[in-house]
């Protein structure tokens, strides 16, 4: 009892549930690494001669390029809105982060039937020119590095849309004023102070955006590039060697830590930004044929990234719908698959994340850390790591734990042993829970940080324990934080698809899945309906950001 009461007075055992959660995000990376120096060398000589070279190359190439057109569209769109007006400004504001509502295999999807020799867009070329076949006029495939770099572009250049536009908004105007005072124009104003004080920020939109790439399995594949993540996802499906789809995905990990390693060091450098917002940068009206490029310029990446697949798919859904009236009973029982695995999900991660964040809560009053706070802290790691290289690392601690089910229940009463984890949906909860944490976590520590932590030491002065404070005092005031965190780990959930792909239970399909084999198929019209699912349901965040985006400049104003 004296230990009890111990524990609940000092708070460590919410360090201790939060460090057990991190051990669980650990577990597959620690899988991956036994199970790549377990394996034999032939496999390791095949694949580094055969599969690792092609894919690692095609996938640098690939961020590569995408990491350009993010950081050129993000940047370049953040800063016209910002810094001028122009027609259309206060429309293309929200307008830009409309893509981040159409995950990259739909878009991806949408354009492969739009593009297709013989589909609507070149039909219609060829009508106009007077040719009749694809043999006389074709434009080039989008099956390619080239398109594969343009699609993912256009629909994750939000992610550096956000950061930038943010530094931009928080610089001082005196900075600005006195850049133009001493004869700065506006090109020379954006790269030689703007952009410079910018460049963390950007730096890390372009992380999350080839983060986003490298966790991307369908658009990849539709567009027939083999990268990492295909090549992991082939080897272990089509091949079933898990050893060598081991080896693979430990190649990504170090793509994955590179990455960061970059994030971090841009993050070092913030330190250093100016951060006297006492009066923001005032837009500056352009003449009328540069602020209709500006507004060219801004409206391109939303009707490539969001309008015309949205249409398209649209269009595609209403000719289905007019063919057979209704729904088929396949896509409405992955409907509500999908529904039930996003509502199993939600409520898994918001209660992990909570209490990840109230360990961060607990000790952060303290003048020393815990050790286990510190692993608690490595809970965002399962974010970077890609859907498959997760799936892949938890095969092994899953039939672990489903062999030791088996011998406990055998012990108890002998029976037929059964897959309790990888043959349900519980391994596929728990490994998008995992995955998902860091985005439930994030969201409560800014929900706990704007309450005082007076109120929590009020509380205890009046003999409440760390439970009851979280209960009484905090979860009140962190309503509107879980309402955000709850909606964005559904939708996420409901886009997921190489966790999904890798872990569902044989016969289950969901949304993602359903839309994967319908484009392998190439029966675009019933895919078109699971992708405008998915596409209606992913705009709920959307809508919530620009709400808070425009609650939190009015609360600034």
């Amino acid at each position: 009892v004296l230990t009890r009461n111990r524990w609940l007075a000092t708070g460590v055992w919410p360090t201790a549930l939060a460090s057990l959660i991190a051990l669980c995000v650990l577990a597959p990376i620690a899988s991956l690494l036994v199970s790549a120096l377990s394996s034999a060398n032939t496999q390791w000589a095949h694949l580094s001669r055969f599969v690792i070279p092609d894919a690692a190359l095609t996938t640098l190439l690939l961020l590569a390029g995408v990491g350009v057109v993010v950081a050129m569209l993000g940047t370049g769109a953040a800063w016209l809105v910002t810094a001028f007006k122009f027609p259309g400004r206060q429309i293309l504001v929200w307008a830009l982060l409309l893509p981040l509502a159409v995950p990259t295999y739909v878009v991806a999807y949408s354009y492969l039937d739009l593009l297709h020799p013989i589909g609507p867009l070149q039909s219609l070329i060829r009508a106009v020119l007077g040719y009749s076949s694809p043999r006389e006029f074709r434009l080039p495939d989008a099956r390619s590095l080239l398109g594969a770099v343009l699609i993912l572009g256009s629909v994750l250049y939000p992610y550096v849309y956000l950061s930038a536009r943010h530094m931009f908004l928080t610089q001082p105007a005196n900075l600005i004023e006195a850049a133009r005072g001493l004869g700065h124009g506006p090109f020379s104003l954006f790269f030689r102070v703007a952009l410079p004080m910018a460049r963390p920020a950007i730096v890390v939109g372009t992380t999350l955006a080839l983060l986003e790439t490298l966790n991307d399995v369908g658009a990849s594949e539709f567009l027939g590039l083999q990268t990492l993540t295909v090549a992991i996802y082939t080897t272990w499906v089509t091949r079933s060697d898990l050893a060598g789809a081991a080896h693979i995905a430990l190649i990504m990990l170090i793509l994955v830590l590179g990455l960061i390693a970059i994030e971090r060091h841009a993050r070092r450098r913030q330190r250093f930004t100016n951060t006297d917002q006492s009066r923001t940068m005032q837009p500056r009206q352009l003449p009328c044929w540069q602020g209709l490029a500006a507004c060219l310029f801004c409206l391109l990446p939303v009707l490539a990234g969001f309008v015309i697949p949205v249409l398209h798919l649209s269009w595609q859904a209403s000719m289905r719908m007019s063919q057979i009236g209704t729904v088929s009973n396949m896509l409405q029982q992955a409907a509500s698959n999908t529904l039930l695995i996003a509502l199993a999900v939600t409520v898994c991660t918001v209660l992990s994340g909570l209490v990840l964040a109230w360990a961060a809560r607990t000790w952060s009053t303290r003048r020393t850390i815990a050790p286990g706070l510190r692993l608690a802290r490595t809970a965002a790691v399962g974010y970077a790591l890609p859907g498959t290289v997760l799936a892949i690392g938890l095969l092994t601690p899953f039939a672990l734990v489903d062999g030791a089910i088996n011998q406990g229940r055998q012990w108890l009463s002998p029976g037929t042993p059964g897959l309790w984890l990888l043959g349900t949906m519980t391994g596929l909860v728990l490994a998008c829970t995992l995955r998902l944490l860091a985005v439930a976590s994030g969201s409560l520590e800014a929900g706990f940080a704007r309450i005082p932590i007076a109120l929590d030491q009020l509380a205890r002065s009046l003999g409440r324990s760390p439970l009851g404070v979280l209960l009484k005092v905090d979860l009140p005031l962190l309503r509107p934080a879980v309402c955000a965190a709850a909606l964005l780990v559904f939708v996420e959930t409901i886009k997921e698809l190489p966790i999904t792909l890798l872990l569902r239970p044989l016969g289950v399909e969901t949304l993602a899945t359903w839309l994967y084999g319908e484009a392998a198929r190439g029966t675009y019209e019933e895919g078109a309906i699971a992708a405008l699912l998915i596409v209606l349901a992913s705009i709920l965040p959307v809508i919530l950001l620009t709400r808070t985006r425009a609650a939190v400049k009015k609360s600034q104003r």
